[in-house]
């Protein structure tokens, strides 16, 4: 528990976006290696039996407590032309990111953006951006943890992250 309680709670707390969601998720998480430790066969690493099973009672515990509706992740994302350029303000297209270094991005007001942003990815697209960029973790372990094809795991983040941008970008081009 001292080795893994930390990432178990970024993870958890990266996918139910509620601190004591993510609390009663990593003592469910824990109850399940003790109960279920003498199953885990070894074929994958133990880091990787517990992501999954963080994952796994993550989004059922995000799915729980959902009362609204899903929102589609393509709304969230930039539209185009059929010339293939970018729909939208022009100040969309002119949004400056080389002025917003990472400590500024990640202050305040752009860190609630960020923070909204995320809760509006469906659970499993903000569950493999979390896996991947917060955990820092590989596409082929994600695709194990979450039980996709790389491809899949691929798609998801790349999209994810599209999402992302979008709102950043809305957010930068509004301006102050």
């Amino acid at each position: 528990m001292t080795r893994y309680s930390a990432r178990v709670y970024r993870l958890a707390y990266g996918i139910t976006r509620s601190a004591p969601d993510a609390e009663e998720v990593v003592q469910d998480v824990f109850l399940q290696v003790i109960n279920k430790g003498a199953g885990f066969e070894g074929r994958a690493a133990l880091a990787s039996w517990i992501y999954r099973i963080t994952t796994n009672l993550s989004l059922n515990k995000r799915r729980g407590k959902r009362h609204e509706l899903e929102t589609s992740l393509d709304e969230l994302l930039p539209t185009f032309l059929p010339d293939g350029h970018r729909a939208g303000e022009r100040a969309f297209l002119v949004a400056d990111w080389t002025a917003t270094p990472d400590s500024e991005l990640l202050a305040g007001e752009s860190r609630r953006v960020l923070e909204a942003a995320l809760d509006r990815l469906p659970d499993h697209y903000r569950a493999v951006l979390v896996l991947r960029d917060v955990e820092e973790l590989s596409n082929e372990e994600v695709a194990q943890i979450v039980g996709d094809s790389v491809a899949a795991v691929k798609t998801r983040l790349h999209r994810a992250r599209m999402a992302l941008r979008e709102e950043l970008t809305r957010h930068l081009a509004a301006g102050p």
